[in-house]
């Protein structure tokens, strides 16, 4: 007779991973991130355009909930693939707390978009970071004790943790620790899809990575020499050797070079294409800013480019340039670059340098705020230190606070009072797009001559060039051509001269 009361094997196992993922999903999260903007007013706006390449992104997703570890050999068949569970860590001097929170908060969100779960937040105030394990040995059992409770796999560091700091670190909670730096390096390794965008990713993975390397066992066993070597020189080839380690810094540093000829030989091919528009007097507007703040959503606004839109941290790296034209008909460009974060990285300001040239090169810069974030200010002053950092803090300059459909009115008047001439718009409504590309027709620089001209009729490319690269000021249709009155680059008021009134 068959014991009915005793389960199957299958449906213990069935069980068990129920009751795991259960339990896994009652642990409390840190929160939403304040870097993101709420996903009920994030939604993409009809000038957004076809995001086949947000489509393709999010294509192949991980799943939250879901768990890899074996309890049971008989679970094998029921493994997922799972989210990295992390707890975030950081340490700020007295009266530093609300920074330290935003700073906190940000990081939760650049965790979020590398594909993260945040499940807890701790900070600490002291004057100083510990010089062995960042966090004083009490916090770091506390800490330890955190990891354990929510069954997080990572700690990861508001800071860039000295090689020392990290290991130490790990020896106390016993899971990996990474730093900020590493999670903003990652971001950018995913996002990344132009070949230049790639290169310059990758320096600055290595010119991380190269201080970092750890050697144990054989990675510090020598080559050997002498007749026991792989070459079998004999005499004169014995000594100590190069260690592994030091191979692959040779290695790692060998690539660097090569990265740094390759993003090197990029650079004619973009300055061919600045000296066209140069040669052709076109002006330029980049659009700069704090990341996720808006700008390529702005940029769609205003040209209805179509570019990649996502409501996440540096959804989009390469510059894109798109073309646009004022209302009397005067063409100019405006270029997308890669958005700015607090402590960003000195690898990746020196490797995408060549990227920011875009804003020095560039007539006006739109610099674009999130005027809905907790600290609009704090925004503001990281994108100028960084354009500093590059050289080009002395720009023309239009500030815009994008979002404003968020916006309440007495917030408002608090962020008129910190930049008293910027603009309110938001890509998402339409607020405020038509006075800004007034402003940016304003701000444009003017033709340097002055002409009088009757341009015969069979020259019409020279009348079409004068709608396209200047300003018409006024046209009159005679018999024996038009008459225009114009501002001019010097290069087309020369070929004008032939037919000066």
């Amino acid at each position: 007779m068959t014991d009915t009361t005793t389960p199957s094997t299958g449906d213990d196992a069935m069980d068990r991973v129920l009751a795991h993922a259960d339990k896994r999903t009652e642990v409390r999260t840190f929160g939403a991130a304040q870097a993101l903007q709420d996903e009920s007013t994030a939604a993409h706006s009809t000038t957004d355009g076809n995001q086949w390449d947000l489509e393709d992104r999010h294509a192949l997703r991980r799943v939250g909930g879901l768990s890899t570890e074996l309890e049971d050999v008989t679970e094998v068949e029921y493994r997922q693939l799972r989210l990295e569970n992390v707890v975030l860590v950081g340490v700020y001097p007295q009266g530093a707390q609300e920074d330290a929170e935003n700073s906190l908060r940000e990081l939760a969100a650049l965790a979020e978009t590398a594909g993260a779960v945040v499940l807890d937040g701790v900070l600490q105030r002291r004057p100083h970071p510990d010089a062995a394990t960042y966090l004083g040995r009490g916090k770091a059992q506390e800490l330890k004790d955190i990891v354990a409770a929510v069954g997080a796999d990572t700690v990861i560091a508001d800071t860039e943790l000295a090689p020392s700091q990290r290991r130490a670190l790990e020896d106390v909670v016993k899971v990996k620790v990474i730093d900020r730096t590493t999670v903003i390096l990652d971001i950018f390794s995913q996002h990344a899809k132009s070949r230049e965008g790639k290169a310059q990713v990758e320096l600055a993975q290595l010119e991380y990575l190269l201080p970092r390397l750890r050697g144990w066992g054989d990675s510090m066993s020598r080559q050997a020499g002498g007749q026991v070597g792989a070459g079998g020189a004999g005499m004169g080839s014995r000594g100590p050797g190069e260690t592994k380690i030091e191979l692959d810094r040779r290695r790692i540093r060998t690539k660097m070079a090569l990265l740094r000829r390759q993003i090197r030989d990029y650079t004619p091919a973009r300055e061919a294409k600045r000296a066209e528009r140069k040669r052709n007097t076109i002006p330029s507007v980049a659009i700069a800013g704090y990341t996720n703040a808006g700008k390529s959503s702005l940029l769609n606004a205003l040209t209805s480019a179509g570019v990649l839109v996502e409501n996440a941290l540096f959804a989009t790296l390469d510059a894109t340039v798109r073309r646009s034209e004022t209302s009397d008909g005067r063409v100019y460009t405006i270029t997308d670059t890669v958005g700015f974060v607090r402590n960003l990285p000195h690898q990746l300001v020196e490797a995408f340098r060549s990227t920011l040239e875009e804003v020095g090169d560039a007539d006006v810069v739109l610099h674009v705020v999130d005027g809905s974030h907790p600290d609009p200010a704090g925004q503001l002053q990281t994108v100028r230190d960084v354009m500093g950092d590059v050289g080009v803090r002395d720009m023309p300059e239009i500030v815009v606070f994008n979002k404003a459909d968020l916006i309440p009115d007495d917030e408002r008047l608090v962020l008129r009072g910190l930049e008293p001439r910027a603009h309110f718009v938001s890509s998402r409504s339409g607020e405020g797009i038509v006075e800004l590309r007034a402003a940016i027709e304003e701000a444009l620089p003017q033709p340097a001559v002055e002409v009088r001209a009757v341009v015969p009729y069979d020259r019409g490319d020279l009348v079409a060039a004068i709608h396209e690269t200047g300003m018409l000021l006024s046209v009159e249709h005679q018999e024996d051509g038009t008459a225009v009155h114009a501002r001019v680059s010097e290069r087309l008021a020369a070929e004008l001269a032939p037919f000066a009134r």
